[in-house]
């Protein structure tokens, strides 16, 4: 049986924490803005600081497991 479980929470999280995309912390001019579709090398090392965090407790804390077969 596969775990899918990582993959999965991976792919969601990468999706909704691409800098620019849904929100950009920290902002050119603003602390936080939304839905600008830009981005800098401080808000990509900011979102994948809050990636790596969330996929960590999603996966080792949680423990999100799905199987199939």
């Amino acid at each position: 049986m596969a775990d899918w479980g990582p993959v999965i929470i991976a792919t969601v999280l990468f999706v909704l924490l691409t800098p620019g995309l849904l929100f950009q912390l920290p902002a050119k001019g603003r602390v936080v803005e939304f839905g600008n579709m830009q981005t800098s090398p401080a808000s990509i090392f900011v979102h994948s600081i809050i990636f790596f965090g969330l996929l960590i407790i999603f996966l080792i804390a949680i423990g999100v497991h799905i199987y199939t077969g």
